[in-house]
């Protein structure tokens, strides 16, 4: 049932790998590495890839209905064109907040874009859920946390997956047609030992997969919270899986340097590439932000 050893496919050693996104419209898999300020384009078939230097931390893209994309910087939500390297400001909801910084997003069935952010000392309960539609850029009604990651949304979009990293939870939250969050109750708990929930997301079946950073592993739970699997790798940090592949049943995953002495990279040499692996399953076809 899938599910093979992870293999190291493009020797990266990134800092902070995150956010990986598959892209049908040119069959590619973009993310970033937000601390050294960069997105990355892999082509899986061309075994190439391309990276551009973004101006700041870049915690997420996701591609948007005009061609282009969307990031998150650390100053806003800006537009970003490949081809001419430029990058727009679009929102920029903390300006009062300037320790603050992206972290990561996803785009809702209903094509809104749904973003987090963080504590960029990852001590004070600042990071925040956003939601962009056409209407602008409003704060979801979530519960600050120091470390947000997600969301990401069940298959038919009513239901709303959100982390508390260093908390150790992930939540599920009520979404109503209108992009307000209803009930929340908790999803999951990481126990202690087993390292910090990253980035969440979803496959075909409404499961739900978590990156473990500091936990070696990547996990899928049911929609009903219950650990079905876990998949062990060669690195500790691991921040994030996405589904691609003409048939979306080829996982890729991001992993992270951050947080590693010399002692712990000479033991993880592939610390910071980017993996692929058999989960098993299908993902869900990715969604296009209306922004």
């Amino acid at each position: 049932m899938g599910v093979a050893e992870p293999q190291s496919i493009v020797s990266l050693g990134a800092t902070l790998g995150e956010g990986p996104v598959w892209v049908a419209r040119d069959a590619a898999l973009w993310f970033v590495d937000i601390k050294t300020h960069r997105i990355h384009r892999y082509d899986p078939v061309q075994d190439m890839a391309r990276r551009w230097t973004a101006p700041g931390q870049v915690g997420w893209i996701v591609p948007t209905a005009d061609g282009k994309f969307a990031v998150g910087l650390q100053s806003g939500v800006h537009r970003f064109d490949p081809d001419s390297s430029r990058f727009d400001l679009l929102h920029a909801p903390e300006t009062h907040l300037p320790g603050n910084r992206q972290n990561d997003a996803c785009v809702a069935p209903d094509g809104a874009l749904w973003f987090g952010t963080m504590d960029d000392a990852e001590v004070d309960a600042s990071g925040h859920f956003y939601r962009v539609d056409g209407g602008g850029c409003a704060e979801s009604g979530l519960p600050p946390v120091s470390i947000t990651n997600g969301p990401a949304f069940s298959p038919d979009g009513r239901i709303l997956y959100h982390t508390d990293t260093l908390g150790k939870r992930i939540w599920r939250t009520d979404v109503e047609p209108d992009g307000s969050v209803g009930n929340t109750m908790l999803f999951a708990r990481i126990e202690d030992d087993a390292g910090y929930p990253d980035g969440p997301t979803v496959d075909a079946e409404g499961c739900v997969w978590t990156g473990l950073f500091g936990g070696w592993a990547v996990r899928r739970y049911d929609p009903a919270g219950k650990l079905m699997r876990e998949v062990r790798f060669p690195v500790a940090n691991v921040t994030k899986i996405a589904f691609g592949g003409e048939d979306l049943r080829t996982a890729y995953a991001t992993t992270a340097r951050k947080g590693l002495d010399m002692t712990a990279l000479t033991k993880q040499p592939l610390a910071g590439d980017l993996f692929t692996f058999d989960p098993g399953v299908a993902g869900l076809p990715g969604q296009i932000a209306t922004i």
